[in-house]
Formats: structure tokens, C-alpha cells, sequence
């Protein structure tokens, strides 16, 4: 598990089964993305009257890069929470694990939109030397790119952490980049 969640009680006493079970749950939701940045998940026991029983809530809240936050909140009354509340957390991330995969699958097909040049991050970059490293965000493959490779004399405005499009090619020592084309400098979301 790359992201440890955060849980937030609001009117229940802290306990660790649900902390275990939302770790096992996010784990699962990890399948799916592995690129999760954040996970909050906020439990509250909101206000009722004494002859209808309690009402929980759980709100999951999920960031994933260059996506806004997904989010989801399931309400219901239960009198039984040990038994009960792992229904209502199921629900929550069940509703975010379908939104995840909205997510990337619509992600997979701008990707591909683009000529199916693939995207990467530039990871490493010698800028005396003229080369660099870029890391794919479909394959997670390493590709080596030189100066001469970077589309309208970029090379200069590269950093690490520059978003790239890029045609990949099999050299003579292993993957490389050619047309490698800035996207987004690093902490500016791309607009494609």
C-alpha cells in the first residue's frame, strides 16, 4: 500500500477495526490506480432521536493525478455498527472504486487519442551532457532521450518532473524517446 488513508471519527469513538478495514479497502482500490496521492475517509455518526436509531455517514475522498478529487458520500441507519458500518464503508468505496475506474479508462483513451504516443514524466536530466531520462505513465518503462530528440529547441525549458509526449523506439542499448514534446511543466495540470 503506497497511501496510508486518513480516517476522521465525528461522533464515534476511534477504532481500530475500521481503520484496518478502510486499509484493506483502499488496498483494493489500489488495483485499479496505483497512483493514488490521497485518501480521507471521514465517519460520522450525524444527529437522530432516540426511538429511530442512529444514522452514520461515510464520505471517501480519493485524489489520483492530473484528475480532480473523486468523492462519495453514503448515508444510512444502523443499530448494529460493528455489523452494519462495514456495509455503509463497502457502499462508499465501491461507489469510488467505479468512479476510479472511469477515471482510467477515460484516461487510457486521451492517452491514446494523442497518435498513441505515449506520455511520461521527465525523471532524470543532463543538461550539460544534452540527454535525460523520461518514466512512462502508461508502462512505467525508463526511456533515454538526447537533446536532438526534443521537438522547437525545448530541450532548454525541460526540468524534472516535465510532462512529455513522446514516439517510443527500440535502440541499440534499450528503450529511447524521439518527438519528444513538452506538455506541461511540472505542478501545471495538462489541458489536453
Amino acid at each position: 500500500m503506497q497511501v496510508v488513508p486518513e480516517v476522521i471519527f465525528n461522533g464515534i469513538d476511534r477504532s481500530a477495526w475500521v481503520e484496518n478495514y478502510v486499509a484493506e479497502r483502499l488496498q483494493h482500490l489500489e488495483r485499479f490506480a496505483q497512483d493514488i496521492t490521497r485518501c480521507h475517509v471521514t465517519l460520522t455518526r450525524e444527529q437522530s432521536s432516540q426511538r429511530k436509531g442512529n444514522r452514520y455517514s461515510v464520505m471517501v475522498e480519493v485524489r489520483v493525478p492530473r484528475q480532480h478529487d473523486l468523492a462519495v458520500k453514503k448515508q444510512k441507519k444502523i443499530h448494529e455498527m460493528q455489523t452494519q458500518l462495514p456495509a455503509i464503508i463497502n457502499e462508499a468505496f465501491g461507489a469510488i472504486e467505479t468512479q476510479l475506474k472511469r477515471t482510467v479508462a477515460r484516461r487510457r483513451r486521451e492517452e491514446k487519442a494523442h497518435n498513441g504516443q505515449p506520455h511520461g514524466m521527465v525523471e532524470k536530466l543532463f543538461a550539460e551532457e544534452g540527454y535525460g531520462f523520461i518514466r512512462g505513465l502508461d508502462d512505467d518503462r525508463q526511456f533515454y532521450f538526447h537533446r536532438n530528440s526534443v521537438l522547437h529547441n525545448d530541450f532548454e525549458r525541460l526540468t524534472v518532473g516535465t510532462e512529455v509526449r513522446f514516439a517510443a523506439e527500440q535502440g541499440e542499448e534499450g528503450p529511447q524517446a524521439s518527438s519528444v514534446q513538452v506538455v506541461a511543466k511540472p505542478g501545471v495540470r495538462s489541458t489536453e
